[in-house]
């Protein structure tokens, strides 16, 4: 159950790469490194604590934002409807899926609260070009709780393209949700949502797909 998943989603900043590490940094060194200067930032940030809007849109703009591929993410969740849309609807469908993202990220920011993160060693071989990098959540009194990024290399270095919560994919589970909306209203009427949860703030939180 994705119980904590505004709270859990805190700690993906830590996945931006930090202008010390080489392009070339493997995923999980670059992960570890990275993680521990941003729980750091999140702990002594005063602002960030007491819900400052600017300061949490800055940190996930220059934290986040950059290690994720939002290009493949936005085709992985649209799907099987991917292929029909238009070059319009494309960039509008990325523009909006990013912008919820933002959202639902500097919601997250918000929630920190003494968590900590626990990543597990990885095998990875000299060619691979794709990886899962696996960790845990660790709150006061709760069980951990998994989360696994899958990563690929690309020539800017390695990019996000899902976070598996709790054994629940991001992508798989916006893809059902956003797939109802697509039969429902047609690919336009999905960037119109998204646009009207822009405008109004919306963070919509990512719950368990229907079985």
């Amino acid at each position: 159950m994705l119980r904590s998943f505004l709270m859990v989603l805190a700690l993906m900043v830590g996945l931006n790469a930090s202008p010390v590490l080489a392009a070339d940094t493997p995923p999980d060194v670059l992960a570890r490194a990275t993680t521990q200067e941003v729980l750091s930032v999140l702990k002594q940030d005063r602002d960030i604590q007491n819900g400052n809007q600017r300061k949490i849109y800055q940190l996930v703009e220059t934290k986040i934002l950059p290690i994720f591929d939002f290009n493949r993410m936005t085709q992985l969740v649209i799907g099987k409807h991917w292929p029909r849309a238009t070059a319009r609807q494309k960039q509008e469908l990325v523009t909006e899926f990013r912008n919820l993202m933002v959202r639902t990220y500097s919601s997250s920011l918000m929630a920190f609260n003494n968590q900590t993160v626990d990543f597990k060693p990885m095998s990875m071989k000299p060619g691979d070009t794709d990886v899962t990098v696996r960790s845990e959540i660790r709150q006061p009194g709760g069980q951990p709780i998994p989360i696994n990024y899958s990563m690929y290399k690309t020539s800017f270095g390695w990019k996000v393209y899902d976070v598996s919560i709790d054994g629940v994919s991001l992508v798989t589970n916006y893809r059902s949700s956003f797939s109802n909306t697509i039969r429902q209203n047609g690919i336009d009427g999905l960037i119109s949502t998204l646009a009207a949860q822009s405008a109004r703030g919306e963070a919509k939180p990512v719950s368990r797909p229907n079985s």
